[in-house]
């Protein structure tokens, strides 16, 4: 298994709980808030200014002139100039490239199938579910109403939408931007986990 599987969701999917079972099911490093704190400790930043700015869009319209520096090798200077936002969002982008660099893992969200577009063992998925089975999930997760866990979830979209159509040159949740969308609600969380199970197994045979 030499895989790194990346994986988008809708807000009450089951997103994180499939990745960490697909982790499972492959003895791998599974990777959502546990991403935070490893930015964290290599960035210097602390880990609650980073979780402050997860998967949160920022309002700067100087990202782009900055996100080019970046590409093409940024100075000192130019990154002192940056706002906290883009510096807490390239030490993530710096985290995640280095964790697939040490071999197969999951990784959830934070733009990680942008941050590896380069690399080749790559699995990108995307998970979404109807609203129905959503919204139930949040409710019992959440302990919430059911008009709460509605705006809980039109929120959370909203802000991941946002986030990854800013940092990156994709669109969230579009079928074209990733490997394999799936509907967590036909199959179950489980049912969803062998799918997926079977789908990287099988795109690792093409590449023996």
């Amino acid at each position: 298994m030499n895989t790194i599987i990346t994986i988008g969701r809708q807000y009450g999917s089951g997103g994180r709980e499939i990745g960490e079972k697909l982790a499972k099911r492959f003895d791998i490093p599974f990777y959502d808030k546990e991403l935070l704190s490893r930015a964290a400790k290599e960035s210097g930043y602390c880990e609650e200014m980073i979780a402050n700015h997860d998967e949160r869009p920022t309002n700067s319209f100087l990202y782009n002139l900055v996100i080019d520096t970046y590409s093409f090798g940024y100075n000192s200077s130019s990154f002192v100039d940056m706002p906290i936002s883009h510096k807490i969002f390239l030490a993530q982008f710096d985290t995640i490239k280095k964790i697939a660099n040490e071999g197969a893992c999951v990784i959830v969200g934070r733009c990680a199938d942008y941050a590896l577009a380069e690399y080749k063992n790559c699995v990108h998925i995307f998970i979404h579910a109807d609203e129905e089975n959503r919204i139930k999930r949040i409710m019992k997760r959440r302990n919430l109403s059911e008009s709460k866990a509605k705006d809980a979830i039109n929120k959370q979209d909203k802000q991941r939408q946002s986030y990854y159509n800013y940092y990156s040159a994709k669109k969230w949740g579009r079928a074209d931007t990733y490997d394999l969308s799936i509907n967590s609600g036909r199959l179950g969380v489980d049912g969803t986990v062998n799918l997926l199970a079977q789908y990287v197994e099988d795109v690792e045979k093409t590449r023996q």
